[in-house]
């Protein structure tokens, strides 16, 4: 055994090896293409401190953020059918599912949440646009309607935070029927006077938008976020004219009156506190009055004219009014 060969040698060589540094310790940030170390990036909320850019976050760090100290219970969520049209294309739909389920580690695109937002009661349904696109099947119909019957069971608000590509293909007309789904869940929210506020969020098109996405008591987006039904190349190649600048942008929406406001990411929480806290507080109506001793003097004391002019003949019987076309001198005659 030669021990400088076998011992020593691998020794020094371990010493001054080149190290693999991981893939994912850095990111490119897609608009200014600077280089983010991953813990800056997750600091910040996966928002480029360089340029503001707000690239897509995970639904659970999403529920984290927006949860007073980053504490919340999940919500679980009912199991629907899987593939009920036996769809194929280039793969079969279960095999698609099982893919985006081994890379998400999550059934679905969406991810529902309960806890307090400024110390007020909320529910939040977040999307995974990481899952198939965000898409919405069955599932996630299933899912905003579970979201809202645990609101209305705690009294709390509805948040919905939508990042989806719109209607899951898929499913097909099953996917449409979800339009009519969740727009009715929304409407049993606001029948018993909760709060239902909508995040939008990088995107948010195509089936989703023409639905829940859109019926808001609130719309709060984020900066920079696409939000629209068709693309854009879509509408250009249909109306043959080119779109203005900053088309289907939050701050272009916020300019024509379809977004409430636009926010930054880190300033979401306590946009949302002063929000719920002025939504979920009993409004002051003032009681009916039992008699009319309880009517506040400002109502007005004015008699009619009738009842004015009556009056004064009581008071003075002997007055009448001057004659038409009588003349005067420099003091008043009597008629």
């Amino acid at each position: 055994m030669n021990w400088l060969t076998n011992y020593v040698r691998p020794k020094i060589r371990a010493l001054y090896a080149r190290k693999e540094v991981p893939d994912n310790l850095w990111h490119k940030c897609p608009s200014c293409e600077a280089m983010l170390f991953h813990r800056d990036l997750e600091e910040n909320l996966n928002v480029c401190q360089h340029c503001g850019f707000h690239m897509r976050l995970d639904p659970i760090k999403r529920l984290a953020s927006m949860f007073d100290e980053g504490e919340y219970q999940s919500i679980e969520l009912p199991k629907t059918v899987v593939d009920p049209l036996k769809f194929r294309d280039q793969k079969r739909y279960t095999d698609r599912l099982k893919e985006a389920q081994s890379k998400t580690s999550r059934h679905d695109a969406i991810v529902v949440g309960s806890g307090l937002i400024g110390g007020q009661p909320a529910v939040v349904a977040a999307f995974d646009f990481g899952f198939m696109g965000g898409s919405m099947g069955i599932a996630v119909g299933e899912g905003l309607l579970a979201a809202a019957r645990a609101a209305i069971a705690q009294n709390a608000a509805l948040i919905v935070v939508p990042a989806s590509g719109g209607a899951r293909m898929q499913e097909g007309i099953l996917s449409l029927m979800q339009m009519p789904r969740t727009t009715i869940a929304v409407e049993m929210v606001k029948e018993a006077g909760l709060p239902y506020i909508v995040v939008l969020t990088d995107p948010t098109t195509g089936g989703v938008t023409a639905s829940f996405a859109m019926i808001g008591d609130i719309h709060i987006a984020e900066k920079g976020a696409q939000i629209g039904f068709a693309g854009a190349r879509v509408i250009e190649s249909t109306i043959r004219e080119t779109l203005p600048e900053g088309f289907q942008r939050s701050e272009y929406l916020l300019e024509h009156g379809m977004v409430d406001m636009v926010v930054h990411r880190r300033d979401l929480r306590p946009t949302l506190s002063r929000v719920l806290a002025l939504l979920m507080q009993t409004s002051l109506v003032p009681a009916e009055p039992e008699s009319l001793d309880e009517v506040p003097a400002i109502l007005p004391t004015t008699q009619p004219a009738a009842e004015e002019k009556a009056r004064v003949q009581a008071e003075a019987p002997d007055a009448t009014p001057p004659q038409a076309g009588a003349e005067k001198t420099g003091a008043e005659q009597p008629v």
